[in-house]
């Protein structure tokens, strides 16, 4: 029996995680960035637990696309040593504190900062949010034409979501054949859906909001606070902070889009603990199984490598 498996999870996690950091610390010895003001913007936030595994994430994609700057959030714990790195490694990038963001009556905690600062930010630039614990493992063409068209894309959550965005009815109905449903907050919210006025014309995907493609020009506030009031009569207005809401507004907001890309989840997809396709782009390690099967660190020592060659 493996004895770390008698370990409470949150004593695993950080234990594999330090473990995680350590098996990639080669990712130091990489070219840096050379960033680009061409209309892109590569946007994470991050904190110092994540930071080895951030500049996987960034200088990967970076590598593929071949264009852009990186900008960065940080979550109030980045040291001095760590903003020095970044300073290097991603060409000197815009950072901004999570405290300096403004709410403007939106919730606090929960990524919401992120998205806030995403919206107030993508009217002149294309920006994409990128979540530290992902990594491009090959060519990504659905990107780059989406980027080229400045069209929105969505980074799905499930294969059973390809169909993409659809009217809020039809959605709950797909999805949710038996109506509304209680647990996690998403789930909450997905089910009641359909009680949104149809005059609105609103479309909802299920999506992931750890990777999003934000076309410049786009929505902003005002359509994102019309969501969240639906929310907030939909779960109540306590419940507005629990983490997940702002996911959902993501997926909302890019469903809402002009003609939004729908990256194919063959390609782009969430890591459960089972083995992708060889023509596979983009993987997100999510947090449930992220260090099973030492996925995540052969993927992260793959993209190292081809950052050195």
């Amino acid at each position: 029996m493996n004895m770390a498996s008698l370990l409470p999870r949150r004593w695993r996690s950080k234990r594999e995680a330090t473990r995680h950091a350590e098996a990639i610390r080669g990712i130091l010895d990489t070219p840096p960035i050379a960033p680009a003001s061409d209309g892109l913007v590569l946007f994470s936030m991050i904190g110092t637990a994540v930071l080895l595994p951030y500049l996987v994430a960034v200088k990967s994609l970076w590598r593929e696309l071949g264009r852009g700057r990186v900008a960065i959030l940080d979550d109030g714990t980045l040291t001095a040593q760590d903003r020095a790195i970044l300073a290097h490694h991603c060409g000197d990038p815009q950072l901004a504190r999570l405290d300096m963001v403004e709410l403007g009556g939106f919730p606090a905690g929960g990524t919401w900062e992120r998205l806030l600062t995403i919206l107030d930010a993508r009217a002149g630039e294309y920006r994409i949010q990128l979540d530290s614990d992902t990594v491009t493992l090959g060519p990504v063409p659905e990107i780059a034409d989406a980027i080229s068209r400045n069209r929105s894309f969505l980074f799905l959550g499930g294969a059973d979501a390809e169909v993409g965005p659809l009217p809020l009815a039809e959605f709950r109905r797909r999805f949710y054949p038996d109506g509304p449903r209680e647990g996690h907050v998403q789930t909450r919210i997905e089910s009641r859906v359909d009680t949104v006025d149809a005059a609105r014309g609103w479309k909802y995907a299920r999506g992931c909001s750890g990777f999003a493609g934000f076309a410049a020009m786009g929505e902003g506030r005002p359509l994102a606070a019309a969501f969240l009031s639906e929310i907030k009569r939909m779960i109540g207005e306590d419940d507005v902070t629990i983490w997940g809401t702002e996911q959902v507004t993501s997926n909302f907001l890019l469903s809402n889009e002009p003609e939004p890309v729908v990256l194919p989840y063959g390609r782009y997809l969430n890591y459960w603990n089972e083995p992708w396709d060889d023509d596979a782009a983009f993987v997100h390690f999510v947090g449930t199984h992220r260090h099973d099967n030492g996925a995540y660190e052969t993927a992260s020592l793959a993209a190292i490598d081809r950052l050195k060659s």
